[in-house]
């Protein structure tokens, strides 16, 4: 598994590459986010760890720059430690959030659990509905629909739990990676634009509304 460390500390790049590549995994360096900009959309990276505060780009402008072309996972490395810079990070298109500083077994975890998630199906399907999570592409019937990067995650999150009820609190915590008081009415404006660009009714069995709790799909 090839690992892209953008990263602009020295000390904080030696110290991960010399323990990541003793765990098997291959490593590339940018130490600006121009050049890591580059490497992410230029070369097969299955993962990448981004630091906040670089030269020439912020973390969160190549976040929102890669997210355009790639859905690679993004781990934010950062000192940034407020509640509104988490947000803001999540919303940028990152998938994990780890606060410097940090011990090197829990990094080492959060990348485990990320490429055990990569390791599930690629192509996941409800009726007429095929989501591919290597093209970041969804069909219905052989037609692609075009989704937002926070559309096509819910969708993938009921698909995978299809025949499970899916709470409104586990959506915004698995999905969104928000774990404090938050207005779980978001969802309801994603699950919208996610029916009318599937051409779903609110009362379609595919994806139901269970009325107060969440939702369920269901081929």
């Amino acid at each position: 598994m090839h690992i892209l460390i953008v990263e602009d500390e020295k000390g904080i790049v030696d110290f991960l590459k010399q323990g990541l590549e003793e765990e098997g995994f291959s490593i590339s360096h940018a130490a600006n986010g121009k050049e890591g900009l580059d490497l992410a959309i230029s070369l097969p990276i299955d993962l990448i760890l981004l630091d906040w505060m670089l030269p020439k780009m912020t973390g969160i402008e190549v976040c929102k720059a890669i997210r355009l072309q790639k859905n690679t996972p993004i781990i934010f490395l950062t000192a940034k430690d407020t509640v509104q810079e988490t947000i803001e990070g999540l919303k940028a298109g990152a998938n994990d959030y780890i606060k410097k500083p940090f011990s090197f077994d829990e990094l080492l975890e959060r990348v485990k659990i990320h490429f055990r998630n990569n390791g599930l199906p690629k192509k996941l399907t409800l009726g007429n509905i095929t989501l591919d999570k290597n093209k970041f592409q969804v069909f219905v019937n052989d037609v692609e629909v075009s989704l937002t990067q926070r559309e096509f995650e819910l969708l993938e999150y009921l698909i995978k739990n299809k025949g499970s009820v899916c709470t409104r609190h586990k959506i915004i915590e698995d999905v969104w990676d928000i774990h404090f008081d938050y207005d779980t009415g978001v969802i309801d404006v994603f699950m919208n634009a996610i029916r009318k660009k599937l051409n779903l009714s609110k009362d379609e069995e595919l994806i139901k509304t269970i009325r107060g709790v969440g939702y369920i799909a269901n081929d």
